[in-house]
């Protein structure tokens, strides 16, 4: 029997990025039974660049949430149902609950005709619970009892065996199709229940654990045995901090046979350390993922050339600290690695091919007639790097604030692909973190990054007077990496040297 009910629609996964083919629920924004219009963000995903919000392209009641948070889909894949606000119906095709079903189900501790509950079935049922907890009775498997048998006057069932002469008991319950003769009622003996569950219904081993699937999935990615986590969700569930768990604490001991107490001394497994796990598994995935592939992929197909350069960057420093005060950059954030990145643009006047690319298919080198200035920011996500579009025609206000809002967003990891799509060239500042310089690798799609290092106080040489002199500067490291395919060294070379020229002396910047 069916029940019609009004249209609903299905919202499929979109592509959100360039061509990506995935993306992991983070967390859903709504629930069933939510109404919700047109545009109202419904869930955060995460893609192999970047956190997305979705909006949702139709206005109903949420029917379903085809997805679970933490489970990774395909492109295409329905992830929720909504429908109109005034459908109160189940689905179509799906059965109506029938009157068997709304029946309510005698309390009982245990269901002697269930095959699972006595340990002869797959164990997708627990032992102890009640039919009202179970849910739906499944079919009854070919030779056991019937639910009508099940309600019938006396169950039409026996114990065959069920407790041995002197009370052993027996592992085996078995249907018989004979009447049952009543006896006289004999003086009930005390049993504790667990007395009339076999054993080996009482072995967890023998007992599927309960997970939803994207716990499964989980535990099978960080190699976690799901009997051997503890289940602390509702109904005995495992969770996905259950498996978290397991996964920090490693495999759990196998059981000690119980024998003589010299052997089950000398073969007890020892604790842990003290100190906790010893190993954590983390699945790489989105934006590390993407990360990853990215960098092999291109310190494996440009051949890279690095060049280092030290810089007194005093005068940038106290240009720095006077453009604070600048009426037109109040409110901005200003800081060496915006003077650097205006240097960057200059500079690529001079030597444009700092600012291409190779096209390996067409074999040609593409130069490229604008800046999409990249900065590379960490996230606890991964390396993201988005760009400022078109920063060659920015004023340095301008520049000021794009460079502040792009690092916020990718601090608070809501950089969307449009923003990483399209780079031409990439600053990435180790300054920050106390690091003098490294050897940085090239964002693919371009053919220079630049690693800014950190500034620090030195001793250095001045001339003044024709007189050499000793004294404390401001001094920082400069490390250009790019793809020796097209980029000579002469060109890397007046290109770094440009850069460095500029942040020594600011004022040589009206020269380029």
């Amino acid at each position: 029997m069916t029940t019609t009910q009004a249209p609903t629609q299905e919202f499929l996964l979109p592509d959100v990025g360039e061509g990506l083919t995935e993306a992991e629920i983070v967390e859903w924004k709504v629930a069933v039974g939510d109404v919700i219009a047109i545009n109202d963000i419904i869930v955060e995903i995460e893609t192999a660049k970047s956190l997305v919000e979705l909006p949702s392209p139709y206005a109903g009641t949420v029917l379903a949430l085809m997805v679970d948070a933490g489970v990774t889909v395909d492109v295409g894949t329905p992830i929720i149902r909504v429908g109109d606000p005034a459908s109160t119906g189940p689905s179509t095709g799906e059965p109506a609950p029938g009157p068997a079903a709304a029946a309510p189900q005698p309390e009982m501790a245990i269901d002697l005709s269930n095959p699972a509950a006595s340990g002869g079935g797959e164990g997708e049922s627990l032992v102890g619970r009640n039919k009202a907890e179970r849910g739906p009775v499944r079919r009854a498997r070919k030779g056991s009892a019937s639910p009508s048998t099940e309600a019938g006057a006396n169950t039409q069932m026996q114990l065959q065996g069920a407790f041995a002469p002197g009370g052993a008991e027996s592992d085996e319950v078995v249907a018989s199709d004979e009447p049952v003769v009543p006896a006289t009622p004999a003086p009930p003996v005390p049993e504790p229940v667990d007395a009339l569950v076999p054993a080996r219904a009482t072995d967890p081993a023998a007992v599927r654990a309960l997970a939803k699937p994207p716990v499964r999935k989980l535990a099978k990615d960080l190699g976690v045995d799901l009997a051997a986590c503890r289940a602390s969700g509702p109904g005995g569930t495992v969770t996905r901090d259950d498996v978290h768990a397991a996964a920090g604490r490693g495999a759990a001991p196998e059981p000690v046979p119980a024998t003589s107490p010299a052997s089950t001394s000398a073969s007890t497994p020892r604790p842990a350390a003290a100190g906790g796990a010893r190993e954590t598994r983390e699945p790489v995935k989105g934006v590390r993922k993407m990360m990853a592939g990215a960098m092999v992929g291109s310190a494996f197909s440009a051949p890279h050339v690095t060049e280092w350069v030290t810089v007194d960057v005093t005068r940038t420093m106290e240009l720095v600290e006077r453009l604070k005060d600048h009426r037109d950059l109040r409110g901005l954030k200003v800081s060496p690695l915006l003077v650097l990145a205006r240097a960057c643009v200059l500079a690529m006047r001079r030597t444009p091919v700092i600012n291409s690319t190779w096209d390996e298919a067409a074999q040609e080198v593409v130069l490229k007639h604008y800046v999409n200035l990249g900065i590379a920011a960490a996230t606890p996500r991964g390396l993201v790097v988005p760009n400022v579009k078109d920063a060659h025609d920015l004023a340095l206000p301008e520049l000021a604030a794009a460079l502040g809002e792009l690092t916020a967003t990718a601090r608070e990891g809501r950089t969307q692909p449009a923003e990483m799509a399209g780079g031409t060239f990439t600053i990435t500042n180790v300054g920050v973190f106390g690091v003098d310089a490294g050897t940085p690798i090239i964002n693919p799609g371009e053919s220079a990054i630049l690693c800014f290092g950190a500034v620090t106080k030195k001793p250095w040489v001045v001339t003044r007077d024709g007189v050499d002199e000793i004294v404390v500067r401001q001094v920082t490291t400069l490390a250009l990496s790019f793809d020796h395919r097209h980029v000579d060294g002469q060109a890397g070379s007046q290109f770094l040297a440009d850069v460095a020229s500029i942040l020594e002396d600011p004022a040589s910047a009206l020269l380029f």
